[in-house]
């Protein structure tokens, strides 16, 4: 069995077959999936986007957050609205958050600030922070302060948290393993020009990553190009397997074990 520990299910690009979406992740060993709730943009009545698909199906589990992209978009309606979906009992993380350099759709100290108050607003929900990173071209600027806003205002939480689709370095992998993250590979892991993915996998301890799809981006090999989804999660583990010298179904058993423990959850049905 599988998890899909990172996926974006609500968009318009699932209208037409949703429900079809969720049927083939279960008929490919996709016991679980962690729907992320950063919605279409903050102040447009979606970041329960995910608390609502937490409610249709039980196998299902649910995030809160604003995304990088969107920091400059953030209102107080809506971290009062975090705040409120935060307590929902499938909310397990607040996420995700984080620093974006490649794009800068918000400006860079508008992003700092965001995570920060999300990071503070996660500590006082006692929820682990799922975490984007991305540095711009050719520099580890995000990097460097993604750690140092780490250290200064989450580490001493002790809630850790979850490195998202990780595209770094193997250095990167043990700074983020060092400040006690999970580390998540996703589809760009299967890329021919992905090695450095490849290289940082074959280092991360095995009870300290997950695997997901984030659908709808970044569909795996032999998908690639076309909408993502969860049940496409098996050729990420595929991959790790073959680096691993493993089998997909072994991956897929210790990333499961990984993520109930890593979240306190009872094993799903």
């Amino acid at each position: 069995m599988y998890i899909d520990s990172h996926c974006h299910l609500e968009g318009r690009r699932y209208d037409s077959d949703r429900a079809e979406v969720f049927a083939r992740a279960r008929a490919a060993g996709v016991e679980a999936l962690l729907a992320i709730g950063n919605g279409d943009g903050p102040g447009t009545g979606t970041l329960d986007c995910a608390v609502k698909l937490s409610q249709q199906y039980d196998w299902v589990y649910a995030t809160v957050g604003i995304h990088p992209h969107e920091a400059a978009q953030a209102t107080q309606a809506d971290f009062d609205e975090m705040e409120r979906l935060s307590h929902d009992p499938r909310v397990i993380g607040w996420g995700e958050i984080g620093l974006d350099y490649h794009h800068d759709f918000s400006p860079r100290d508008v992003q700092r600030r965001v995570f920060i108050q999300q990071m503070e607003m996660a500590r006082a929900a006692k929820l682990p922070i799922i975490i984007h990173c991305r540095p711009s071209d050719n520099s580890e600027n995000a990097w460097d302060d993604f750690l140092r806003l780490l250290r200064e205002h989450w580490s001493s939480s002790g809630l850790g948290g979850v490195l998202h689709c990780f595209t770094g370095s193997v250095a990167n992998a043990k700074a983020v393993l060092d400040a006690g993250f999970v580390v998540s590979c996703a589809g760009m892991i299967t890329y021919p020009k992905a090695q450095n993915i490849r290289d940082a996998a074959a280092i991360v301890p095995l009870d300290r990553m997950f695997i997901e799809t984030d659908s709808p981006y970044l569909a795996p090999i032999p998908y690639r190009g076309k909408r993502n989804e969860p049940a496409y999660v098996i050729e990420v583990a595929r991959t790790i397997a073959e680096l691993r010298g493993l089998s997909p179904e072994e991956i897929g058993a210790q990333t499961t074990r990984n993520f109930y423990n890593f979240f306190g959850l009872a094993k799903s049905n």
